[in-house]
This record gives C-alpha cells, sequence and structure tokens, in this order.
C-alpha cells in the first residue's frame, strides 16, 4: 500500500481511500435493497435530515435503492438548531425529491427537562447562566506530559461576551447527559415513523464517528442499518461529489448543531481534522509507521503520534457505546 501527499486539501493522502464512486454506489445500494427489503421486510427507508454531508449522501443512496417515493426525510429542529440545517435540510429533499415531515422538537424537549437539566449544570460554574445565553463545549489541550484533551464550557452573554471555564467532572457529565436527550428524542420519532410506514431507519454515522464513538448510544448510534459506517469520512465526500449532492453542502464545515453556538467537530471532540483523523486511522488500521504519514504530509512525528493516541484512547474510552446488552445466558435462536 502506498503513502502519497495530497495535492489539495479535498483529495485523500493515501491511494487506498481513493473510491471507486460508481461501483461504491452500486454496491450499497444493492446492500440496501437486500436487506432492508429481503433480510428486514420492510418498505422503504427513514432518514433524518440535518443539512450535513453524511445524511445527504445517506438519503441519496437510500433514493436510489427504493426510488424517492420510499424514502421520508425527517427535519427535526429544537430551540439551538442552526437555521442552516433545516435550510440545508430541505434542500437536499427537494433535490432528491423525498417528501419530508418536520418535527419540532423543542416541546418533547421542554417536557423533558433536557434544557433545565443542561442549564442547572452550567449554572454550577456560569451561575449568571440564564435565558438568552448561548453555550457550547470544547476541547481544550491539558497541560503536562500526558497532553490530554480537556473539555471546557464556552459561554455567551446577551451583550455578546463570551468566556471559557474548565468544568468538575459532574458538571461536564450532567450538560452531556442532558443534552443526549436531543439524539434520542429524534431516535424514536424515526422509529415512530418508521413503525407508521414499515420503513427501516437508515443511520448516518460515518466510520470516523462509529469507530471513535461520536455518537449517543439509543440515539444517533441506533439503527436498523448504516450504509457509510465503513466509509472514511473523505470517502463520503467523494461519494456526495459522484451523487450530485448540492455544493453548499458539500462545503459546508462539519458540525455537531448541538449546542446553541456554532461548533465545529473538531472543537467538541476529534483532536485533529477530519482529513489527518481520516489518514491517521488508517495508518493505524494498517500498521503504517507515524513516521511514514508524517513524511508524506510534511508534518512532524511527534504530531502524528498524539493523533494515532486519541485515536486508539477514544476507542478504548467509547467500547461501552458499541456494546449490546449482556446476558446471563447466551440465547441461542434458529
Amino acid at each position: 500500500m502506498t503513502l502519497q501527499a495530497a495535492h489539495s486539501p479535498t483529495e485523500p493522502a493515501f491511494d487506498a481511500l481513493v473510491l471507486d464512486a460508481p461501483a461504491e454506489v452500486a454496491r450499497i445500494v444493492a446492500f440496501l435493497r437486500d436487506r432492508v427489503l429481503g433480510v428486514l421486510g420492510r418498505r422503504g427507508a427513514i432518514v433524518g435530515l440535518s443539512g450535513g454531508i453524511d445524511s445527504s449522501v445517506v438519503a441519496a443512496l437510500c433514493a436510489r435503492a427504493f426510488g424517492s417515493t420510499k424514502v421520508l426525510g425527517l427535519l427535526m429542529p429544537e430551540r439551538d438548531s442552526s437555521a442552516d440545517s433545516l435550510r440545508l435540510g430541505r434542500a437536499v429533499a427537494a433535490q432528491l425529491r423525498l417528501t419530508t415531515v418536520v418535527e419540532d422538537i423543542a416541546p418533547a424537549l421542554e417536557a423533558l427537562g433536557a434544557y433545565r437539566r443542561q442549564q442547572d449544570a452550567i449554572q454550577a460554574v456560569v451561575p449568571k447562566y440564564g435565558k438568552d445565553w448561548k453555550c457550547k463545549l470544547v476541547l481544550g489541550s491539558g497541560s503536562g506530559s500526558a497532553g490530554m484533551n480537556i473539555t471546557r464550557l464556552t459561554v455567551q452573554d446577551p451583550d455578546g461576551e463570551t468566556s471559557t471555564v474548565r468544568l468538575q467532572p459532574e458538571v461536564y457529565l450532567q450538560i452531556v447527559a442532558a443534552t443526549n436527550y436531543k439524539q434520542r428524542v429524534r431516535k424514536m420519532t424515526e422509529y415512530y415513523h418508521a413503525d407508521r410506514l414499515k420503513y427501516a431507519v437508515v443511520g448516518t454515522p460515518n466510520r470516523l464517528e462509529h469507530d471513535q464513538g461520536f455518537f449517543v448510544k439509543q440515539g444517533d448510534g441506533d439503527a436498523d442499518v448504516m450504509p457509510i459506517a465503513h466509509l472514511y469520512k473523505s470517502q463520503v465526500y467523494q461519494l456526495a461529489e459522484y451523487l450530485g449532492i448540492d455544493d453548499e453542502i458539500r462545503r459546508r464545515p462539519p458540525t455537531s448543531d448541538t449546542f446553541s453556538l456554532p461548533q465545529s467537530q473538531e472543537e467538541f471532540y476529534f483532536a485533529a481534522p477530519y482529513r489527518l483523523t481520516d489518514v491517521c486511522m488508517y495508518a493505524v488500521n494498517h500498521g503504517i509507521s507515524a513516521d511514514k504519514v508524517a513524511e508524506a504530509l510534511g508534518m512532524a512525528t511527534a504530531q502524528v503520534q498524539k493523533v494515532f493516541k486519541d485515536i486508539t484512547s477514544k476507542r478504548r474510552a467509547t467500547r461501552y457505546l458499541h456494546t449490546r446488552p449482556l446476558l446471563v445466558d447466551a440465547v441461542i435462536e434458529d
């Protein structure tokens, strides 16, 4: 396997990451038809549309597999959602000629106490935090030889002034727990529509998210089928270009769209941009040394080793998210 430097920011740095896009699309479409229509016995697909690259590609694949009339695009905004998410989700649905349903999940989150629980946690470290304030979680490099990534909270007051504070573990956990309601309510809503239509819920995580635990258990990590979980993020972009996904969506930086302040995935979770993480993950998976990666990318070996370490650390820390229910005895099925 050869390693080559990328000629532009949109090109993978490993030749192995370059897809035969038409062949891969055909393979995934055939897989969806076989598993959804045959194995699962469902009639079509439910896709949650976020206006991002992953959900747009999954929607396009489902439209090819089942026809646009057998794919329902769900748009599920809440009070912290970016207006762009709803606009771009509608745009891709229109491009693919999908039926859509808008489900505002804010009332459900309000009733569950999601916003209140998040605010209570934040007020433990920022007592003035309240109505019309905004927030997001961000990674900050820790001090010391371990080089740990420590999550901090950034808040913005109604006058636009921002500040960032370090979080105690219990405050961080409560903020995350309260925020995870959003992904879980969305998934419940997807399964409601799947049940009434006898459709399958089709998940949108890519390989980077699935491998590194960038999902919520029983939330966006749950689905009947995940057609792009084997694809590195850069490969999803290759499929998007082949499938004709709108340029604005393809240019949009990956975002969690979870908190009220704009937040990139690198700010919140990943230690490096997805292109570099893709390359490093491939190298880790295939036993390619940090020295070779660093040489090809024109980086210091120590920088690459840091990404290697982060990939391994996240795999270990998020192993729980991948576990199925634990049974006392194996349940044998025919």
